[in-house]
């Protein structure tokens, strides 16, 4: 044992949970439910990274309620921020001047909103984190998961938090914290897409050896202020096309709830082939379609922010337990493409997973692989949902945006919907991952984006100031380099340096000499919103993401 773990208090629970978004509050609020009906004590701890509950979370968002009305049935009369009930479907084909609506009845059934409420996923949060605590759970925010901890047979029995007071050389400075050790019977891993816990136990354990790569998109959203007359209260809008070429996956979604809120937001899916690319770029381009353009003027831009999802599905889905613990949410991968929606599966596979930790933690076990829960998945609604659209995303990848997203996806979203799980396809693979889908610049020609106005578009640096992120600024830098020549040697070289185009925070860039030569990488750190790209996308998977000290990175309001 070395001499700073010998350092670090340690605090034991039944039930250790990462990350308090939709799945970990729900697992939290579910275990503390469970307990009370079988007059049980239980104890719980969820761990937070943001400054507080929903500082890091990002999403649409368009809630479908089904799972919180198993949660918590009288969450209305609990005052829960979901007043905004959605009242109208528009989906759209943008052209770069104009657009073609598309007639509901044409969408498969699953598409449809009726019955869904537009909120602030991280308002949704924060009242969640009040249910939790009010249930008996303990809530620790600014507290980063920084470690797992394993017993001597190899099971993970924690998580080291609250790491404090390193410095950019890496030494300790003097307001040096070791962190806790925080010790749970088992351990819920809930730290969304592309958690760097996750993705270390993942590897650990080989969970995801019978399932295809995990796949993800980028979110980009910014939260408007609209005038009266440009607001609709509970229309939700969805566009494919323009700005993005038909061979670039995404589209995007415009809500309207609330005080005259308009969250708008883009998402391009991460398999682009043209490091040219800048998603950032892409969203600010287009602002100025008309049919966007027309809603935001005299507006007012009140935040910003991004976040990687997980767009795999059910081909990606990896074993979900391992001895000790479990993912739960998008840590594993829930999200329903076709639909942009994981929240409610996420929050169902936190009550699925802590019924099979609650059980074994009252049988007497501990440690072990909580096999009830990946049954339980298996006859879950999460499981027969991700069937039906499971061939959504290898479609649209296929064959572009026109056949694939739209024409080949609707055909095989209404066959599926009729009978059940039928596709003609079977069920498709991913094929590659991500990061290797990147081709040499060499085949591509250089995009020429339009200048900001600072009204309507604006700068990345400018939106990252209004998305509240800071760090400290002595501090170890969290984006880890495993080769610090490749940047340079490899990816400027053969792909032109693309992560100085699909970070959407500024994060990456390149800095040459006074005579345009002997370029460098240098990172921004502070600059991070946490959206996990350069973990992902990154042609050389030479970055990885870890989590900085906690309560650093963006602080969300409303979004």
């Amino acid at each position: 044992m070395s001499e700073q773990t010998q350092e670090r208090e340690a605090m034991d629970f039944d039930v250790v949970i990462v990350g308090a978004g939709p799945a970990g509050l729900s697992a939290a609020i579910h275990l503390k439910q469970l307990a009370a009906k079988a007059n049980q004590e239980l104890s719980v701890v969820v761990l937070e990274k943001g400054s507080e509950v929903g500082a890091h979370i990002l999403s649409g968002a368009v809630l479908d309620p089904s799972a919180l009305n198993e949660l918590l049935p009288d969450w209305q009369a609990q005052g829960a921020p979901l007043k905004t009930k959605v009242s109208k479907d528009r989906f759209m084909v943008l052209g770069e001047a104009g657009k073609l609506t598309i007639p509901g009845f044409i969408m498969p059934p699953l598409i449809h909103n009726h019955g869904n409420y537009i909120a602030s996923l991280a308002n949704v949060c924060r009242w969640l984190g009040e249910q939790a605590e009010g249930l008996g759970v303990e809530v620790y925010p600014g507290m980063a998961a920084s470690e797992v901890l394993y017993t001597a047979d190899g099971a993970v029995r924690g998580v080291v938090a609250g790491v404090f007071g390193v410095g950019v050389d890496g030494k300790h400075k003097p307001d040096y914290q070791p962190g806790m050790e925080l010790n749970g019977k088992y351990v819920l891993i809930a730290e969304g897409a592309r958690g760097s816990l996750a993705k270390q136990l993942i590897a650990r354990f080989d969970l995801d050896k019978d399932s295809d790569p995990q796949k993800f998109g980028l979110g980009l959203k910014e939260l408007w202020q609209v005038r009266d007359e440009a607001f609709s209260s509970g229309l939700v809008q969805h566009t494919f096309g323009w700005p993005l070429d038909n061979a670039t996956g995404g589209g995007s979604f415009m809500y309207h709830f609330d005080d005259n809120y308009v969250s708008l937001g883009m998402v391009v899916h991460l398999n682009y082939k043209n490091p040219y690319l800048s998603p950032y770029d892409e969203f600010q381009k287009l602002k100025t379609h008309p049919a966007i353009n027309e809603v935001l003027q005299g507006g007012k831009r009140i935040a910003y922010g991004a976040r990687a999802l997980t767009e795999g599905g059910f081909q990606s889905v990896p074993e979900l337990t391992f001895p000790g613990g479990a993912l739960i949410g998008c840590a594993a991968g829930f999200m329903n493409l076709p639909r942009i929606k994981g929240s409610h599966n996420a929050m169902r596979t936190g009550m699925m997973a802590a019924q099979a930790a609650f059980d074994a933690v009252q049988a007497g076990r501990q440690s072990d692989v909580l096999a009830a829960y990946g049954e339980a998945y298996k006859s879950s609604p999460v499981y027969r949902e991700l069937k039906i659209v499971r061939n959504a995303k290898p479609l649209w990848s296929r064959f572009g945006t026109w056949l694939g997203g739209i024409g080949l996806t609707g055909l095989d979203l209404w066959v599926n919907t009729i009978t059940g799980g039928f596709s003609f396809f079977g069920t498709m693979g991913h094929g590659k991952s991500d990061a290797n889908t990147l081709e040499p610049a060499a085949k591509h020609k250089p995009i020429n984006y339009p200048k900001p106005d600072g009204i309507i578009t604006f700068d990345k640096l400018t939106n990252v100031s209004f998305s509240a992120t800071n760090h400290e600024e002595d501090q170890s830098v969290h984006l880890h380099l495993a080769d610090p020549k490749l940047p340079v040697d490899v990816n400027l070289a053969l792909y032109a340096g693309p992560a100085q185009r699909y970070c959407p925070a500024g994060v990456y860039e390149f800095i040459y000499d006074e005579k345009g030569e002997n370029p460098r990488f240098q990172i921004n750190a502070q600059n991070c919103v946490h959206c996990k790209t350069c973990d992902i996308k990154d042609p050389s998977q030479n970055i990885t993401w870890t989590c900085p000290e906690g309560s650093g990175g963006p602080n969300y309001p409303n979004m």
